[in-house]
């Protein structure tokens, strides 16, 4: 439960603390879906603890926004669902040593998700320019100015890919796959889509991505075995 403004007075002063429209001027250039309900959602899930003022006001912390930072990159970047991001926060809360499942890549509470150009994004991964259209061409990358964590992920992939005569054209059957799972989600939860209340909506987001890393879990199982059957 959210804890009182004056709980956390000794450590926050009331002048650094930010209501939720403060919260979301922040961080919604960094997150655009980000909405008033979806950070209720994350308090319900005591994910984020914001203080209350004696007349009932969430305060946000500088820590809190932090926290909350951390949580929607994990969301986004590696498409972990809430209840693995709870045990990893409680690990770290705990000073316990945490790791990301699925071999995703160590992100800091106090790390912001990179946004990088173009120019950056072929610096960053070795790639050729010509790579990086074909993966656009592709659906593999989105034909955006400003890159993330994800596509620079799955450009650098793409290098090594094509070191082995792999080209983007070869996994346009990896998208469709990609699309039929999506399709697969989509189809599972439209009872819970056609609710158009705020709960509903950030509910349908959340399973979204449990799902997701289900199919993943799947797809990641099947590959390895048969892996193991060329080895034999």
């Amino acid at each position: 439960m959210p804890r009182t403004a004056t709980a956390r007075s000794s450590q926050t002063g009331p002048s650094d603390l930010l209501t939720i429209g403060q919260v979301l001027s922040r961080l919604k250039p960094e997150f655009p879906d980000l909405s008033n309900s979806k950070l209720r959602f994350l308090e319900e899930r005591e994910l984020v603890t914001p203080v209350r003022t004696p007349s009932g006001y969430r305060k946000f912390s500088p820590a809190d926004v932090e926290r909350l930072r951390f949580i929607l990159g994990l969301q986004r970047d590696h498409y972990l669902p809430l209840k693995v991001i709870r045990q990893h926060l409680a690990d770290l809360d705990a000073g316990r040593p945490a790791s990301l499942p699925s071999g995703a890549a160590p992100v800091s509470i106090l790390t912001h998700g990179r946004r990088l150009g173009r120019d950056e994004l072929l610096r960053e991964t070795g790639a050729t320019p010509a790579l990086l259209d074909e993966a656009v061409s592709a659906s593999l990358l989105p034909s955006a100015g400003h890159y993330g964590d994800e596509s620079i992920s799955v450009l650098s992939a793409l290098v090594e890919l094509g070191r082995s005569g792999i080209e983007p054209r070869h996994l346009r059957t990896v998208r469709a796959s990609v699309d039929r799972e999506l399709g697969l989600i989509e189809t599972a939860l439209a009872p819970l889509a056609r609710k158009h209340d705020a709960a509903s909506r950030a509910r349908v987001a959340e399973l979204s991505r449990e799902l997701a890393a289900q199919v993943d879990v799947v797809r990641s199982g099947l590959v390895r075995s048969a892996l193991g059957r060329l080895d034999a």
